[in-house]
């Protein structure tokens, strides 16, 4: 490619040497380089890399945080935990309306570690059944007493409506009565808001064509309403909100945000849309999918150990660990007990006498580190992290987008899973803990720096899911 830029196809040797003398936050250190037909190629200095991100003070901190810290707000909402009819509960939630549950919990975990201010929506009843269930999955969800209620709310934003300049004109539609006045529909109380001007007049891009004219339930007010309030817990500008929906749903939430719109909200929207469940038990509620998943847990540990499972295991575990993603969560979980217990197995040495302490990694030769999966753990997963945990901020802030998001949710899980594949082979493949010989005790510390690196990463990773790390097998 670089060869393409320059005159005869050549690149200059200046370009070599300025490649070559790059430093600062996120560069490798690289050890030589040449100029070859296709352009550059460079050689990376491997120790070196090794030392900077683990070795050096502060070194390994900087890749496990967003490089670029926020200033913004973002309330993200969640319709299925509004209450229509009735107030949601674990019976009542479908597949579907979960997954926009866990991924409204996700986006605000990941959003935090950008800067952002993040405020949920909406606000549910503390000891609600819908409150319980979503602390059994590990979901923190902001709540208030159950006897509250926000009725002031409510009422503003219905006489924001009915006095918009949106609503549309019923009287054109009533008959005339004395006085060449018209007798007005409005007499039955709807209020009809047209959100197609809405969109058209206020130069939205991304909405439904055929968005229409909605007529203001109760639901919608009290929805907005919510909507308001969370909003007014954002102290720092810009707010941006999020509706985190289901696909079945994103066009009534998407007349939700525009009567939002009519009433005055000046908020940049966006919409986080999931797709359909499709796998078979698709139609299982939340509550019934949950208790399959415990089943399933204490399945697998009976298997493996047999009487020595008492009680209901599935129910002392976190049931986000079933609920946010396959069974390669349990993958992701167990390699991570794995680490927890190479340390503890490391710690008791050092206790027994058989190892020294971990000395300070200015002291080590990284260049004990030659296997090449020592370096794609390096390369793959611990210098790119912070790239990734990026991505979602960069979306947020994306100007001209459209309505929808474009957030691909589930890379962090597919990060992981692929980190344990990766961290698995190279485990299974390597004797970390060796012999208590002096002359090994270099090449042991340097890959107890990179598994402990590692360790970070998982709890890193982990907390943008809202998920504790697991610390024993």
């Amino acid at each position: 490619m670089l060869s393409t830029l320059f005159v005869d196809g050549q690149v200059p040797p200046c370009v070599l040497s300025r490649v070559l003398s790059l430093k600062g936050s996120g560069m490798l250190p690289l050890s030589e380089g040449g100029v070859v037909g296709e352009g550059l190629r460079v050689r990376v200095n491997r120790p070196a890399a090794f030392r900077s991100v683990l070795g050096e003070h502060g070194g390994l901190e900087e890749y496990l945080r967003a490089s670029n810290q926020k200033e913004a707000s973002v309330v993200v909402n969640c319709p299925a935990l509004h209450t229509k009819t009735d107030a949601p509960t674990a019976q009542t939630l479908s597949l579907g309306q979960l997954r926009t549950v866990l991924l409204a919990d996700h986006m605000g975990a990941l959003l935090r570690r950008q800067g952002f201010l993040v405020s949920y929506c909406p606000k549910l009843a503390e000891d609600s059944d819908i409150i319980c269930f979503l602390e059994t999955l590990g979901v923190d969800w902001p709540t208030v007493p159950a006897s509250w209620t926000n009725e002031n709310g409510e009422q503003r934003i219905k006489e924001e409506l009915e006095n918009c300049l949106y609503r549309e004109d019923e009287s054109v539609k009533g008959r005339r009565v004395s006085g060449g006045r018209r007798e007005s529909d409005e007499s039955n109380g709807a209020v009809k808001i047209n959100l197609t001007r809405v969109v058209q007049e206020q130069g939205l891009l991304g909405y439904d064509p055929s968005i229409g004219t909605c007529t203001v339930q109760h639901e919608n007010v009290a929805h907005l309403a919510q909507l308001k309030l969370a909003a007014s817990d954002c102290m720092v500008s810009p707010t941006t909100v999020i509706h985190v929906t289901s696909c079945q749903d994103e066009f009534r939430q998407q007349q939700v945000a525009m009567l939002w719109r009519a009433s005055g909200a000046a908020h940049t929207q966006r919409f986080l849309v999931c797709g359909p469940v499709k796998t078979p038990g698709s139609q299982l509620t939340a509550a019934q999918y949950l208790q399959l998943r415990r089943d399933q847990m204490k399945e697998a540990s009976e298997m493996k150990y047999g009487d020595q499972v008492e009680g209901d295991t599935g129910r002392s575990q976190k049931g986000s660990v079933s609920t946010k993603g396959p069974r390669g969560g349990v993958f992701v979980m167990y390699n991570c007990a794995r680490l927890h217990t190479l340390f503890d197995s490391y710690e008791r040495g050092v206790e027994k006498g058989l190892y020294p302490e971990i000395p300070d990694g200015s002291q080590l030769d990284f260049s004990a580190l030659k296997e090449e999966g020592e370096w794609l753990l390096l390369f793959n997963y611990l210098i790119p992290f912070s790239e990734l945990l990026d991505q979602s901020g960069q979306a947020v802030d994306c100007e001209g987008a459209g309505a929808r998001l474009n957030i691909k949710t589930e890379q962090m899980c597919k990060f992981l899973v692929s980190l344990s594949k990766d961290f698995s082979s190279y485990y299974n493949r390597v004797h970390v803990l060796g012999e208590p010989l002096p002359h090994l005790f270099n090449q042991m510390f340097c890959r107890l720096y990179l598994l402990r690196a590692l360790r970070e990463l998982y709890h890193s990773a982990l907390e943008t899911l809202n998920l504790p790390p697991v610390r024993q097998l």
